[in-house]
């Protein structure tokens, strides 16, 4: 029963994984959202079970733009130089602010906070995209534009702020052409999920009980999970590519806002704590 218990947990939170980190909605938003729903905890290690599920989008952006990837590292470099800078915001963010952000999403006002996260993103994607229709022209893509799109990248380490929502939303703001802004925002998730991974992975070398408090049911749940957010990411990645060039936002907007109210309409009634 703990097997099948752990499974069905982890398909539910594999796809939304997948699913959620590519579309504008926010992946880290939905799994502490449904973590508490679920009461999924893998032996008090969600932190390492979420990290692990980024791993499976990773596989899917990696099948999705492996033509990009390789295309990083032909001279002149420009667009690998670029994103490497505008990786270093997160980077900082994530290892200074890492552990607050985490106590304060899971402490008694945690459901408040994702709320009030996942209505900024509806109106950051609903300036981003009357902003993209009224706009004649577009830049190509450089310095300006990945730099803002790195600075959001590192405000969207709080969930319920879009990784891939606030950053797009940046690229379009920023004034450069929505397909460039689309493959740079999917190529900056590849160094944070590998950054995150790294970090995981020295905790688990230093504090080998993380491994052994999860137990047989927690390590099948994981595997299970991995495979399901990539197989859902890869699909979502190829749908935002497509919604993303005709910029229409307005409803993940909607979704977000109805998403925000509903969530502090059941934490007023005490259903979610």
């Amino acid at each position: 029963m703990e097997y099948l218990t752990a499974i069905w947990q982890s398909i539910i939170l594999g796809t939304v994984q997948g699913l959620t980190e590519f579309l504008p909605v926010s992946s880290s938003g939905h799994l502490a959202l449904l973590h508490r729903i679920l009461g999924a905890d893998f032996g008090g290690n969600t932190l390492f079970f979420d990290i692990m599920l980024h791993v499976g989008t990773l596989i899917a952006v990696v099948a999705v733009l492996w033509r990009d990837i390789l295309d990083l590292f032909k001279k002149p470099f420009k667009t690998l130089l670029i994103l490497i800078v505008a990786t270093i915001p997160a980077g900082v963010v994530g290892l200074l602010f890492n552990g607050w952000i985490e106590d304060v999403t899971n402490g008694p006002y945690g459901v408040v906070i994702l709320s009030c996260c996942f209505a900024v993103t509806a109106v950051l994607l609903l300036v981003a995209e009357h902003v993209a229709k009224k706009r004649q022209e577009a830049q190509p893509f450089g310095w300006k534009h990945g730099i803002c799109m790195g600075l959001m990248q590192a405000v969207a380490l709080f969930p319920g702020i879009s990784r891939s929502g606030s950053t797009i939303a940046a690229g379009v703001l920023s004034g450069a052409e929505r397909k460039s802004v689309a493959h740079f925002s999917f190529l900056m998730s590849i160094p944070v999920i590998l950054g995150s991974a790294l970090v995981s992975g020295i905790d688990v070398v230093k504090q080998p009980e993380i491994v052994t408090s999860i137990g047989g049911s927690g390590f099948v749940g994981i595997a299970v999970g991995v495979v399901f957010a990539a197989v859902s990411g890869f699909f979502a990645v190829k749908f935002m590519l497509r919604v993303i060039e005709k910029a229409n936002y307005k409803w993940f907007s909607l979704y977000l806002a109805l998403l925000a109210v509903t969530c502090l309409s059941l934490y007023a009634a005490g259903v979610i704590v």
